[in-house]
């Protein structure tokens, strides 16, 4: 695991090139505590920081080929490295290390720019191609490891994250569509960054860029096209253990020890419990809880940790840590991310980073597996809008008159948020049951000015991947976006984000892509079935964890933010809103927060998701503007 990044000028390097690459590699030490190293010619200086994962003696990067034609500096890891170089070392390749890095290379030199589709991974890759004089960057299938590029009036630079392109000059100018995009999704979708002049390489893409001539192209996608004929239910079962066990055992493969994030949830839970199967050695669990009960899932990770005999150790997060943490994770978000578990996932890693370099985690398996409420809220959405229309409105007034609640994901909150969406096409609706602010609350929360500045539809990044996508069925189309969206852009950047502020490497099982190829052909009615979610995954893993799991509600991975802005982290929050620092940048409306402030103080609303955005933002402009 590591951090890296590049500049290259086709028309030739200049003299403080190397010193602006040696400049932005600082910047990116907490990615890769353990070593730095670099290449240099005439077009392109490389560097990298590594966090010591395999190979601990030899596997420094950058790494070359036999007659160092080819040189590559990469972040992640490559699950089927051995059967590669095995492969390799039959036609003739010889290796100088252990590492998996050198297999792409030599996999490189045989198969060209589409060696990609050989690797099974996690991974950011700089490769080039000396003899050729062509620069490949390539991103992962799915989005676990992340890539950044702005383009030079004469060539390119690259880095693992943005602060190290900041540290490299490049302009500051805010993007104020991503703005825009940022209070309607609570993140910014790829590739747009916050800043105008920085991109995000898109998952499943690859950029080449060879003389003068620049091309990005994607290399892989998901396809939701059910088996035909569907097999049975115990066929589908048995081959999500077959498939994901060994997408566990490939994800064990270190030189370093090892843990797992195990919340008490099914995909953590299923995870650990693959682990053990697979693994006699001991495992250590780390879990995070809350003293608010609705938010806490402790007990459910105990039963789990108890009934498979871990090493568990736990952490419960008091509401001051939110003042002293959210000023400091701006430093590694680098761009506002309003999921407020970045703070609790920030903590987990603390903690199991004193014991562990790797940790395996459950994120993907809801994505696969109809896991959300929006998935099932979609379904009654469609039982709802059958109901004569002269209904919509008595029932949207009741529904409004029901009080505020500070419990997680309450009656009130779901049903306001429900009734939010109705009206929208279902994709959309989804992203406004997700996201902060629905269209008819945005536009009250911009300042005039900066509402004369936004001219495109803030989900027009949803119509982006719909034109991509070619499944038919509408629950599908969701699943897609919600890999293509949700997971990518905010629960795969935070934990990368915050698990590398630990200088911890996180392992998701359930997004081994030939897995995610596999899920995504199982029938839909197997994973929601009724409202019943991840039907099929409860069936197969049954009798292999406490029966309890498979009752339980989802909680979801949040904190009591609701709660504690009203009580705990009232001062802090005045004085992040107040109208003297909302006036430095002019975007708000400041009559409007000061309103919606009030109604939250009062208990009249909870207004924590219109609220924790502005706070984000406010605290991420000090960082970068200040």
């Amino acid at each position: 695991m590591c951090g890296l990044c590049g500049l290259f000028r086709p028309s030739g390097l200049r003299p403080e090139d190397r010193e602006t690459v040696l400049r932005m590699t600082q910047t990116l030490i907490h990615r890769g505590p353990d070593e730095d190293g670099f290449y240099d010619d005439d077009l392109l200086s490389l560097g990298m920081r590594r966090l010591k994962i395999i190979d601990l003696v030899t596997g420094r990067q950058p790494i070359a080929n036999e007659d160092k034609s080819i040189w590559t500096v990469y972040n992640g890891e490559i699950f089927n490295f051995l059967d590669l170089r095995s492969e390799l070392e039959k036609r003739g390749h010889l290796f100088k290390t252990k590492s998996d890095t050198e297999v792409i290379v030599h996999l490189y030199e045989e198969e060209g720019i589409d060696f990609v589709h050989r690797l099974n991974g996690m991974f950011a890759i700089a490769l080039w191609d000396k003899r050729n004089k062509r620069l490949c960057l390539y991103r992962d299938r799915l989005g676990i490891k992340p890539l950044h590029y702005s383009l030079l009036p004469d060539g390119l630079i690259f880095a693992s994250e943005i602060k190290a392109l900041l540290a490299a000059g490049i302009d500051r100018e805010i993007d104020l569509e991503a703005l825009s995009q940022f209070f309607s999704f609570e993140f910014i979708p790829a590739p747009r960054t916050i800043f105008k002049k920085i991109k995000k390489l898109l998952p499943g893409h690859r950029l080449i860029y060879q003389g003068e001539a620049l091309k990005i192209e994607k290399y892989w996608d998901v396809t939701f096209e059910p088996d035909d004929p569907p097999r049975a239910i115990n066929e589908y079962s048995e081959e999500i253990l077959v498939r994901l066990r060994e997408a566990v055992r490939k994800r064990l493969i270190s030189d370093v020890p090892l843990g797992v994030f195990l919340s008490g949830g099914l995909d953590s839970s299923t995870v650990t419990a693959l682990m053990k199967e697979v693994d006699t050695s001991p495992i250590k669990t780390f879990s995070i809880g809350f003293r608010e009960k609705s938010f806490n899932e402790l007990h459910y990770a105990r039963l789990v940790a108890n009934f498979l005999q871990t090493d568990h150790q736990e952490f419960v997060v008091e509401p001051q840590l939110v003042t002293e943490l959210v000023p400091k994770l701006m430093n590694y978000l680098d761009e506002p991310l309003a999921d407020a578990s970045v703070i609790p996932t920030f903590l987990i890693s603390y903690l199991a980073r004193k014991q562990v370099t790797v940790a395996l985690a459950g994120d993907g398996g809801d994505e696969l597996f109809a896991g959300y409420d929006t998935y099932k809220a979609y379904r009654l959405a469609t039982y709802y809008r059958k109901l004569p229309r002269f209904l919509n409105w008595p029932i949207k007034s009741l529904v409004n008159l029901l009080p505020a609640s500070n419990q997680r994901l309450s009656f009130e909150f779901k049903a306001k948020k429900f009734l939010l969406g109705i009206d929208y096409p279902p994709e959309i609706a989804n992203y406004i049951w997700w996201g902060a602010y629905p269209p008819q609350e945005k536009i009250k929360l911009f300042s005039p000015q900066f509402r004369e500045n936004i001219k495109k539809n803030p989900y027009e990044p949803i119509a982006w991947h719909l034109r991509n996508c070619q499944a038919k069925d509408p629950l599908d189309r969701i699943f897609y976006l919600d890999l293509k969206l949700y997971l990518q852009d905010d629960l795969l950047v935070k934990v990368d984000r915050m698990s590398m502020a630990n200088s911890l490497e996180i392992r998701v099982p359930f997004l081994d892509y030939t897995f995610v190829e596999f899920a995504a052909r199982i029938p839909n009615h197997l994973k929601l079935k009724g409202f019943e979610s991840k039907y099929i995954l409860k069936k197969a893993m049954a009798g292999r964890l406490p029966p309890e799991i498979f009752k339980r509600p989802k909680i979801g991975f949040d904190i009591p933010l609701g709660a504690w802005i009203s009580r705990d982290l009232k001062s802090f929050v005045l004085d992040i809103l107040s109208p003297q620092n909302l006036s430095r940048h002019g975007f708000f409306n400041q009559w409007y927060i000061e309103q919606k402030l009030k109604e939250h103080l009062r208990g009249q609303h909870n207004h924590r998701q219109l609220l924790w955005p502005i706070i984000i933002f406010q605290f991420w402009y000090d960082r970068y503007y200040r």
